[in-house]
């Protein structure tokens, strides 16, 4: 069964530990591991600190996640409303970084990329989308 939930909040420091809880919540009834859940609450923590950090320079715009979950799989989705990427496969680049006088690593995408199963990154008429995914192991019962 098919389950999915919508969320708009601001693209603020603060709502970063909203955001992985919200999804870390949101997916407890698939009985993901906990390393699975690490994973994952990392991937989402990734992908709001780009949106606060690259997609709003002036001000803080709006984030919308979308979660939704299928048998044992997961796919999130966060979208913003803001610059955009110009380069998006050098973006995906371990270690590129758009803003080098600052303390950034590069290494955003890369994080989602190695705790997910798949990553995708889209520029929209607006802003950008990260999607991602994650197949969960299952659940061993009766040990």
């Amino acid at each position: 069964m098919k389950n999915s939930m919508e969320i708009k909040f601001k693209a603020i420091a603060e709502n970063e530990a909203f955001a992985r809880n919200v999804v870390a919540s949101f997916i407890l009834p698939l009985n993901p591991s906990i390393s699975e859940l690490e994973d994952i609450k990392t991937a989402v923590n990734e992908a709001i600190t780009n949106v606060i950090v690259h997609a709003y320079p002036e001000k803080a715009g709006e984030i919308t996640m979308k979660v939704s979950t299928t048998a044992n799989k997961v796919e999130i989705h966060i979208t913003d409303k803001g610059v955009g990427i110009q380069d998006i496969e050098r973006a995906l680049t371990p270690f590129y970084t758009s803003k080098p006088n600052e303390e950034r690593s590069g290494m955003g995408f890369t994080v989602m990329e190695s705790f997910m199963d798949k990553l995708e990154v889209k520029n929209n008429k607006e802003g950008v989308t990260v999607v991602m995914f994650k197949e969960l192991e299952p659940a061993v019962v009766g040990i």
